[in-house]
Order: structure tokens, then sequence, then C-alpha cells
């Protein structure tokens, strides 16, 4: 009898560890922080993978793209914005010859993305990615809240 108790005891950890492992998001994909605080979600679009601003910082110099080359795009929100595109998945953990755009500049690089454990390394670069720059971003530890089409958080 003890044995069986046991034996059910172990099979609900177990079951719990399954799926609390399936809600976690798998891979580069999810909800990720750069450094700056705003929180950038990363997905697929199609075979490739994107980016979009998910959650403003409050160190945002602007809730517009208001750098934005085109002018007619100055006056959208940055939230929600696409800010990378076209990411090539070259292994689980490695995403390669996409475009990222910096909304603080109004530049766009090319760009590669690592996962190294539980964290992304961005790579953003002219040329070839010598000649670039590095961030870390981390999974958020809290839940996020997102922000509504104007730029304001919900």
């Amino acid at each position: 009898m003890m044995m069986m108790r046991r034996t059910v005891s172990l099979l609900f950890i177990g079951m719990a560890l399954v799926f609390e492992l399936r809600a976690q998001p798998a891979g580069l994909t999810g909800q990720w922080v750069d450094p700056n605080g705003a929180v950038i979600r990363i997905d697929r679009c199609g075979e490739r993978i994107c980016m979009w601003v998910a959650a403003l910082s409050s160190k945002a110099p602007s809730k517009m793209d208001i750098y934005n080359p085109d002018p007619a795009k100055r006056t959208q929100p940055i939230c929600g914005l696409q800010i990378g595109s076209a990411f090539v998945m070259h292994a689980p953990n490695d995403a390669r010859d996409g475009t990222l755009y910096d909304p603080k500049t109004g530049k766009t690089y090319h760009g590669n993305i690592k996962l190294d454990g539980n964290r992304l390394q961005l790579r953003g670069y002219i040329g070839i990615p010598l000649f670039g720059e590095s961030q870390t971003w981390t999974r958020p530890t809290a839940p996020v809240t997102g922000c509504a089409a104007g730029g304001e958080r919900k």
C-alpha cells in the first residue's frame, strides 16, 4: 500500500513537471526584455523568425517612431512595431541573416540571434558581424503588461 502511494505521488509530480515545462516558451520564441527594459516578442512569421515591441520601457525617448527615415511613418506607435524580420533558423537555438530596426535611431541593421541558456545574444551589424554591437536579452521574471495601440501600457 505504501509503495502504491509513493508511485502515485511520483506520477503526479512527474505530470506537474511536464505541464510546467510545456507552459514555458521553447527556444528563441517568446518574450524577452532588452537592456533598456522594453519587452520584445519573438515568434515565427511563416518559415522565418520576427520580432515585435510588446511593451515599451519607461526610458523610451518617445512612444512614436519619430526617427523613422520615412516621414509618413513617424506618427506610428512603437508599441506593436515589428523591429526584426526574416531571421532564418540555422539550428534550434540559432537564427541568422535577419534585419533589425532600431526605433531609437531609425536605422536598420543585419542581425543574428543565439540562445545561450536563458539569455538571448543578439548581434546587430553593418556588412559583417565583426562591425556591430551585441546585446543580451533575458526572459521576463514577471507577467508583462502589454501596451495598447497608442503606445500606452494597458
